[in-house]
């Protein structure tokens, strides 16, 4: 009479049985037994070394050591990953991101993913798939603890094949390119109490993104600073779209009127801001209503009036991020990049509506 232990171990180890399935036996991810069966840049604690071993020696699982040479192969290709790249600001960075691995022999794949976190996360699975050398984060963080995990995951599993990555602005993922979100929105709202406004509005942008929480907070900062108001009421979240700027000061200017300055959280929201100002609502910019915008676009120049904003340096960012990958992605923290206010002529002192 056979064994029914050997027939069940014989079952186990007949055909593929892959990481995915020694993972899933083990209750670990498939980013963790990776490490522990293939190695990679990150250590994993013994306890769950344990555990994944004694489910790979259960199920018969075998390394394939070709298979994993090859996946650990990697192309030329630097994936992108941007939430819009219609957007200047991505258009900005990508350019700068295009000039560097041009000097480098890369060649950069662009992947925009609509602001979806969801379709962040299947791009980096793809990007693993062609194996991708390296990849550059350019689109905020959310805010959501559990896709961050998955999104973090994921980046786990394409560093264990070997992949490099690095990430312009400050999510949790190293090495990064800082950009100063906070402060350069501290710098815009102390310009517009040096001009007198002390009843802001506030265009801001998507809620569940990491970067406008960090833009919202270095206002907050100034104002707490200078001894000054800003009701939830007088801060709109929207798209960062030129509608979703003009369709939030609409609603904001329904609710509070006596609003003498808008801080959009982007130029191109800023854009929609100057149309629902002047075309939809009849305010002269900036007699009596001022506007400020973030990021300076190539565009803000040409808007009428001419734009006031947040200069960031967007293409040396994504130049930086790349070279970052071309010297081996130091996880070394990196000085971040200047921010600076461009005063133009949507801005002017508060007239006699300026007061609280």
């Amino acid at each position: 009479m056979s064994n029914p232990r050997s027939t069940t171990r014989a079952k186990r180890s007949t055909g593929a049985v892959t990481l995915q399935r020694v993972a899933e036996h083990a209750g670990v991810s498939i980013a963790t037994a990776s490490r522990v069966l293939h190695g990679g840049p990150r250590t994993v604690g013994e306890e769950l070394r344990h555990k994944v071993e004694g489910a790979a020696r259960e199920l018969g699982y075998v390394s394939n050591a070709p298979a994993q040479a090859l996946a650990r192969s990697s192309t030329s290709v630097v994936g992108l990953l941007v939430h819009d790249i219609a957007d200047p600001y991505f258009s900005a960075i990508a350019a700068g991101a295009m000039r560097a691995a041009k000097r480098h022999r890369l060649m950069v794949m662009i992947a925009a993913t609509a602001g979806d976190p969801e379709l962040e996360i299947e791009y980096v699975r793809g990007l693993r798939a062609q194996r991708a050398r390296a990849l550059v984060i350019a689109g905020s963080g959310s805010v959501d603890r559990d896709l961050t995990q998955r999104f973090t995951a994921e980046l786990d599993a394409f560093r264990s094949d070997g992949g490099q990555v690095a990430c312009i602005g400050e999510r949790g993922i190293e090495p990064f390119v800082p950009l100063d979100h906070g402060g350069g929105a501290e710098i815009a709202a102390t310009e517009l109490w040096r001009l007198g406004h002390r009843r802001i509005g506030v265009v801001a942008g998507p809620a569940g993104l990491l970067t406008v929480h960090r833009r919202l907070a270095g206002i907050r900062a100034a104002w707490a600073r200078l001894g000054g108001e800003l009701p939830d009421s007088r801060v709109v979240f929207t798209d960062f779209t030129r509608s979703g700027g003009r369709e939030a000061t609409l609603g904001l200017f329904a609710a509070d009127a006596g609003v003498t300055a808008v801080l959009a959280l982007s130029d191109v929201m800023a854009a929609g801001v100057l149309t629902a100002l002047q075309d939809d609502l009849g305010r002269a910019v900036p007699e009596e209503v001022s506007v400020i915008g973030f990021d300076d676009v190539p565009f803000a120049v040409d808007l009428r009036p001419s734009l006031t904003t947040v200069r960031l340096p967007l293409e040396e960012a994504g130049e930086r991020a790349v070279q970052l990958i071309a010297d081996g992605a130091s996880p070394a923290r990196q000085a971040p990049l200047g921010v600076a206010l461009v005063a133009r002529g949507s801005t002017a002192p508060a007239g006699g509506a300026g007061g609280e």
